[in-house]
């Protein structure tokens, strides 16, 4: 079998791992500098924690873990009538997945009526039909031969039995009650309301750990992937949003990532506009479409919104935030006048306002911070200032970053009136961004500072407590662990003092004696243990 690993995953070289550390350490610098304190939380949580807390397209991407033991006997033996369905179901959507004329989405409507009367369950599973579609085209388009194609349609096959019988509340619990942390605020959250006894408030944490999303893989995103966090709860004071701008900027410095810019907005703005122009019932709709701005254009975002049933009345009025220019200064005087109806609006404004005169007066070492009124950012929580990090312009990637106030997210676990704002640097993004710019200085990988040759196996013993010692001086040293019984054997010995670029070689041991050589200047000399530690230190 030929050896793989999971799409969206990735492995490291230990270059790579050395220079991923640099960034951790810079970011955790910064953090602390900033007063920050660690904690970190599990790896996955109970479904019900991260459930319903990132908007529907968030909870799509969440990655569900099966319960252990023989979970399909329980299944089993509930089997309920649109579980028996589900075969005569997989037939249509087998033939769905491999329609190329077009004409499946015409007649997906009517299929679906057949299994699915409830209007909002129906919506809810063509979208997953459609999404599962596309996946399965953009997979097969790296498939080449007819096994693979076979093997790619047993995964959605599986896939999909799997996602219909968690559509089932009776088999949810039997099937999956855990799940893989989609990012660090929900348990974030979760924590603050379990140990708030044991909490000083304001609490200001850090938190650097992996997360996991079954997005599609591409360029800047992947399934597995680090976030550093920082988050303040316990505060509605507007110098937090302040210090974070701060933050983004001591960090992007220190790794002399020019040409950053901090985009903010603020969702109390979005809500007013959603007012003013009549779509307030549909604020969710209207900020996940607004988002996408700068990934569909404006003809994608129109579509979207008449999609969810905002009026093309409501879509004329808002025209002016597709082409909003200016200077900060310039752009909360437009958002002024159009939101003059609004005290929700207005308020955003205020809030926004302060944080820009605020960090005008202190000034950025080498970011930009900057109004962006399309920023709405896809996660449910957010309640007032929202953060997105760019990369400097000629590196195409998306966000290295980003964040926002939430007011209440403690209160969906019985913690009211506590808010908190937080932001997050997207460790892998920054990474390919540094790469690309050949930021990265030379890395300095774990190495012994002496390696004991092995040409006889009667030294060995004698080499092996010399290390000890020296270890005991936090001396980093090691033995080859093959003897060498031939001049091949010997030369392979050198060679790998010179792949590793090792300063110093004990090439003999004879009794208390250490024949000793500096490989970058070529000197050799006898010395005794004391010695050798003394040069070696």
């Amino acid at each position: 079998m030929k050896p793989s690993i999971p799409k969206g995953t990735r492995d490291f070289s230990p270059t790579q791992v050395a220079q991923r550390n640099y960034i951790f350490s810079t970011i955790k610098s910064s953090f602390e500098n900033f007063g920050f304190q660690p904690i970190e939380t599990p790896s996955f949580e109970n479904s019900s924690t991260l459930m319903g807390k990132y908007g529907e397209e968030g909870d799509r991407l969440i990655f569900k873990i099966l319960n252990s033991g023989d979970y399909l006997k329980n299944v089993r033996s509930i089997k309920i009538k649109t579980i028996l369905d589900s075969r005569t179901f997989i037939k249509f959507f087998k033939s769905f997945i491999q329609d190329d004329s077009g004409s499946y989405v015409e007649v997906l409507d009517e299929h679906l009526k057949k299994y699915y009367p409830h209007d909002g369950k129906r919506a809810s599973m063509k979208k997953y039909m459609l999404e599962a579609k596309k996946e399965f085209d953009y997979e097969l388009k790296n498939v080449n031969n007819k096994n693979s194609k076979e093997n790619l349609w047993e995964v959605f096959y599986l896939n999909f039995n799997n996602y219909f019988l968690l559509e089932s509340e009776k088999t949810t619990s039997l099937i999956s009650e855990k799940a893989l942390r989609y990012d660090l605020t929900v348990p974030f959250a979760r924590y603050v309301v379990q140990h708030q006894n044991d909490i000083s408030f304001p609490f200001k944490r850090y938190q650097i750990q992996p997360v996991w999303r079954a997005d599609r893989p591409q360029k800047g995103r992947f399934r597995e992937f680090y976030q550093c966090d920082a988050d303040v709860v316990g505060s509605k004071s507007l110098v937090q949003e302040v210090s974070f701008v701060q933050l983004y900027d001591d960090v992007f410095t220190k790794l002399k990532l020019s040409g950053v810019c901090i985009k903010m907005n603020n969702r109390k703005i979005l809500s007013g506009i959603a007012e003013v122009i009549g779509a307030a019932d549909k604020l969710i709709d209207f900020t996940v479409a607004l988002d996408k701005l700068d990934k569909i254009g404006v003809e994608g975002v129109t579509d979207e919104m008449l999609s969810k049933g905002i009026t093309q009345d409501a879509i004329d009025k808002v025209q002016p935030l597709f082409n909003f220019s200016g200077s900060n200064s310039e752009k909360l005087n437009q958002l002024k006048g159009m939101l003059q109806t609004s005290d929700e609006g207005l308020n955003g404004v205020q809030e926004l306002q302060f944080v820009i005169d605020s960090i005008e007066a202190l000034g950025l070492q080498s970011a930009s911070l900057e109004i962006d009124v399309t920023l709405a950012r896809g996660l449910n929580y957010y309640t007032g200032a929202i953060f997105e990090v760019s990369a400097p312009k000629e590196v195409k990637i998306g966000s290295i970053g980003g964040g926002g106030r939430y007011d209440d997210l403690t209160g969906i676990f019985g913690l009211k009136d506590v808010s908190g704002v937080g932001i997050s640097f997207g460790l892998d993004r920054i990474y390919l961004v540094l790469e690309e710019l050949n930021l990265f200085e030379s890395v300095e990988l774990p190495k012994p500072k002496v390696l004991f040759l092995n040409f006889d196996e009667q030294q060995q013993l004698s080499s092996l407590k010399a290390i000890a010692s020296l270890r005991k001086e936090n001396i980093k040293c090691e033995i080859y662990p093959d003897v060498a019984s031939s001049n091949k054997q010997q030369k392979k010995q050198w060679k790998y003092v010179s792949n590793r670029a090792i300063e110093f070689v004990v090439a003999k041991v004879e009794g208390e004696s250490f024949t000793l050589k500096n490989m970058n200047t070529g000197n050799q000399s006898e010395c005794s243990l004391s010695e050798l530690i003394k040069t070696l230190n």
